[in-house]
C-alpha cells in the first residue's frame, strides 16, 4: 500500500477513534447527570430503558475501539492492508467500505459462509 493511501487510513481511523471516544464521555457524563431519586417512576422506567439500550450501543462500540486501535498498529507496523487468512492484499475499496477489515472479500465469504453452514 502506498503511503498516501497509509495516510489516508489513518487519519481516517484516528478520527473515527476519537469520535467514538467522545460519544463515550458524554454517555458517562450524561448517565452520571441524571437524578435517579428524584424521578416518577414512568421517568424511571423509561430512563432505565433508555439507559439499557445506551450501554449495548456503547459495549459494541467499545468493540470498535479495540479493532480501530489494532488497525491503527498495523498501519505502524506494516501490516494494515493484508488479509490475516491468506496473506493477500485487501482491496482499497474493501478498505473503505470497512477500514477495520482484516480479511479479504474471498476470505471474508467463505467465513461467513462456513458461520451459517455450522451456525456460528
Amino acid at each position: 500500500m502506498e503511503e498516501h493511501e497509509l495516510s489516508y487510513f489513518k487519519d481516517l481511523l484516528t478520527n473515527w477513534l476519537q469520535e467514538l471516544l467522545d460519544n463515550a464521555d458524554s454517555t458517562v457524563g450524561g448517565l452520571l447527570e441524571w437524578d435517579f431519586n428524584s424521578a416518577e417512576y414512568l421517568d424511571r422506567a423509561s430512563f432505565e430503558t433508555d439507559r439499557s439500550t445506551l450501554l449495548r450501543i456503547r459495549d459494541r462500540e467499545s468493540m470498535l475501539i479495540s479493532k480501530i486501535r489494532k488497525s491503527l498498529e498495523d498501519i505502524d507496523n506494516g501490516e494494515y492492508g493484508t488479509c490475516e487468512d491468506c496473506g493477500h492484499k485487501i482491496a482499497i475499496a474493501r478498505l473503505k467500505a470497512r477500514p477495520i477489515a482484516k480479511h479479504c472479500i474471498k476470505c471474508k465469504t467463505r467465513q461467513e459462509v462456513f458461520e451459517r453452514i455450522v451456525g456460528a
